[in-house]
């Protein structure tokens, strides 16, 4: 394997596995033909059904687009090259969502091919694949604020079936706020890369910032109210929990420092359907200690993965407590 890159921003590492089958023999001359000049030493050799597994780290210096590849030289001749191309972007944003998915399945392919340019990946959706009508499934990221000095408040845009929490929040600088991503549609619905946008400025505080602490809609402060009931003769000590927002602090937005991210996200809702070859199971006459089987089939016809269970009993008001469990993918 060589590894060309003139940035010197990528690095190409093999894992544990794979560092067992490198050899550091010399290959012999008569390999050479074409004038094609055999790799450096070591080199790997594979033989029948085995694997080896490689990790191609990217570490970027600059805010750009880098290349690089990889030649796969195979054979005794190495005369037969396979190219493996590298692109990485790399970005300094103050702002960043971490702990989201790719989408490879987006990329615009004919724009590509035609330029002759391969775009890299952004990391900035979230796929809840299958979920069924009525039932909550939840999602987290984390937003970090990168830089040193500025606190940064934030805001997601965010409408039903799609819950953010905490939507709305600040973000000292150098911390991170883990952000949970709620999905619970009563009807059934399709999201193909569903656009999220989430407002994020520069603020400034009328307090020093000593003085300033964490804040978000989610957080919450517990006191007790005292309820003492007093009568002639008689007083009953009671108190009542009561629970508030904790306030927001007053703050000034920066000029010029407003800008959006942007998360995408992806699912699939629907009904469970399922369908099966009967109803009624009839056993033929079983003399005792006999044991007789029937078989019948189920099969989902439905959108979603079909989660069920089975529960014996004589009637629908005898069940067993412990019923059988088990997904049907569709």
């Amino acid at each position: 394997l060589q590894l060309e890159d003139e940035q010197g921003v990528f690095f190409l590492k093999a894992r544990k596995a794979t560092l067992e089958r490198f050899h550091s023999e010399n290959v012999e001359e008569d390999s050479i033909e074409n004038g094609n000049k055999h790799p450096k030493t070591p080199f790997l050799l594979l033989r029948h059904g085995q694997v080896a597994e490689f990790d191609v780290i990217f570490k970027p210096t600059l805010a750009q687009r880098l290349e690089g590849s990889i030649h796969v030289l195979l054979g005794n001749i190495y005369s037969n090259k396979i190219r493996v191309e590298l692109v990485g972007e790399g970005h300094k944003d103050e702002f960043t969502l971490d702990g989201l998915e790719e989408d490879t399945k987006e990329r615009n392919a004919k724009s590509s091919v035609k330029k002759n340019i391969i775009d890299a990946v952004r990391v900035n959706h979230i796929q809840f694949g299958d979920c069924h009508v009525g039932k909550p499934y939840c999602r987290t990221f984390t937003i970090t604020n990168r830089t040193r000095t500025k606190v940064m408040c934030f805001e997601w845009e965010a409408d039903a079936p799609f819950r953010f929490s905490p939507k709305v929040g600040h973000l000292p600088p150098g911390c991170a706020k883990s952000i949970t991503v709620t999905l619970k549609s009563d009807v059934p619905a399709t999201f193909r890369r569903h656009l999220v946008k989430c407002k994020v400025a520069e603020i400034n505080f009328e307090l020093p910032q000593t003085k300033v602490e964490d804040w978000d809609d989610g957080m919450r402060v517990v006191t007790w109210k005292d309820t003492t009931r007093k009568l002639p003769g008689a007083r009953w000590p009671e108190n009542e929990k009561v629970v508030e927002t904790v306030p927001e602090l007053a703050y000034t937005v920066v000029e010029e420092s407003s800008r959006e991210a942007e998360v995408y996200l992806s699912a699939l809702v629907a009904y469970a359907e399922f369908k099966l070859s009967r109803v009624v199971v009839w056993f033929n006459d079983t003399f005792p200690f006999q044991t007789r089987t029937a078989t019948f089939t189920m099969h989902n016809t439905g959108k979603v993965a079909l989660e069920y269970s089975w529960v014996e009993g004589a009637d629908s008001e005898e069940a067993v407590k412990k019923p059988y469990s088990k997904t049907l993918m569709r």
